[in-house]
């Protein structure tokens, strides 16, 4: 699969769950901008989960820290390996001095809005996914986390029939 900018792509795409706090940044503010980055990320298997995303990747957009949880819209990955801006600018809090733009430490993507969807509530999702997935167990902090193929497939028809 050819993507932007001419980067090829081995494989099949990959299905990622971003979490974010819709007081914060939510589904609609991103198809407000059409397009953003997913910055402020702070934790190295998120990261690691990042610089494993590839142009034309699904991204399942859910709303955390909210009464009822679940996933809120659908995006797709438009470009990867960003050096994440927040980590140089001393007024974010997401400032890493250990951080420099020759040796950046925090990476990220941008997003293109695809969709916004009817939430599904994390009690649907339960029954979606396997009972050992990040997102379904309890004390799970993960904001960035793949989503397995059939359980995206699900997703998408799930959101379908509603």
């Amino acid at each position: 699969m050819e993507g932007a900018k001419g980067a090829f792509r081995l494989g099949p795409m990959a299905y990622w769950l971003l979490k974010t706090e819709p007081e914060t940044y939510s589904i609609e503010d991103l198809r407000r901008e059409g397009r953003a980055i997913w910055d402020g990320v702070r934790n190295y298997q998120a990261r690691n989960y990042l610089l494993r995303m590839g142009e034309g990747d699904l991204c399942f957009i859910y709303h955390s820290s909210t009464n009822p949880p679940g996933i809120a819209g659908l995006a797709r990955v438009v470009q990867t390996r960003i050096p994440d801006p927040t980590q140089f600018d001393p007024e974010s809090p997401y400032f890493d001095p250990r951080a420099t733009p020759e040796r950046p430490r925090w990476y990220t993507v941008e997003v293109a809005f695809l969709e916004a969807w009817p939430l599904i509530p994390l009690k649907e999702l339960k029954a979606l996914f396997p009972p050992d997935h990040p997102l379904v167990k309890r004390g799970n902090r993960l904001s960035v986390m793949p989503v397995p193929p059939e359980v995206a497939e699900r997703l998408i028809g799930w959101k379908g029939s509603r």
